[in-house]
């Protein structure tokens, strides 16, 4: 029987998720629980609306052109859209035969045989590293950072371009000595091109609420443009190319 996938939304002119152009694909179900998170409504893995390989594949294609012109191609996000990887797998082995490049958007929690076979389909990855501090990010999150570490030293050692994001949050994740030496361990991975600041924003809690979910950050302002500005020279200092997207 063909694998089912469950998709929250689908977003078919993306500028914000890779370059160019994308086709991007938010995937139904999340395993952490960050505090900052602005789709608390993709968590549930049995919500969504179901997909089969063939109907996501004729939907991507539809814009195939806009992707190649602009260098674009599709981002599987979410969510944790490795937590239907199986589906994923099925889907890029299709639009890879057409020329279409892939990008995922990932926590790197998850890790089985079918990640492993999504990632030599995959042509860039989008890993979130939530905090450096253990700690921080059980507490931002709800799990364990040392999977993503393991899954930053799987991409180094299979070559996968990484782009690296940071969310930054005002008394949260602007522990500066964390980031000091988060931008000192990049430094050890030649893969990750590009490093990416997310300032935190607030357009997600409206979900939290109409979700009955309690949420923390209410009171939380977003960050300053120093505060990023600062955080950008600390991450700029392994070489690496840092943007901020506010």
């Amino acid at each position: 029987m063909s694998v089912i996938g469950r998709i929250h939304s689908l977003e078919s002119f993306g500028t914000l998720d890779g370059p160019g152009i994308r086709f991007v694909v938010f995937m139904q179900g999340c395993p952490l629980r960050c505090q900052f998170c602005h789709n608390p409504d993709t968590w549930e893995v049995n919500a969504g609306t179901k997909y089969t390989v063939e109907e996501l594949v004729n939907e991507i294609v539809k814009y195939k052109s806009y992707m190649e012109f602009s260098g674009g191609g599709v981002t599987f996000t979410g969510g944790e859209p490795l937590l239907q990887a199986e589906f994923i797998l099925e889907v890029v082995k299709e639009i890879k035969k057409m020329g279409i490049s892939v990008a995922l958007d990932t926590s790197g929690f998850v890790w089985n045989r079918h990640v492993e076979e999504v990632l030599e389909y995959t042509d860039l990855v989008l890993l979130d590293i939530k905090n450096f501090d253990p700690l921080v990010y059980k507490t931002v999150t709800g799990v364990n950072l040392s999977p993503t570490l393991k899954f930053l030293e799987y991409l180094r050692d299979k070559g996968i371009n990484t782009w690296v994001r940071y969310v930054l949050v005002p008394n949260l994740t602007d522990n500066y000595d964390k980031i000091e030496e988060l931008s000192a361990h990049l430094d050890n991975y030649p893969n990750v091109s590009k490093i990416e600041i997310l300032g935190f924003h607030k357009m997600g809690e409206f979900k939290w609420q109409e979700l009955g979910l309690d949420y923390k950050l209410a009171d939380t302002v977003e960050p300053t443009k120093e505060e990023l500005l600062r955080v950008k020279e600390i991450l700029e200092r392994n070489g690496k190319v840092v943007s901020l997207n506010k």
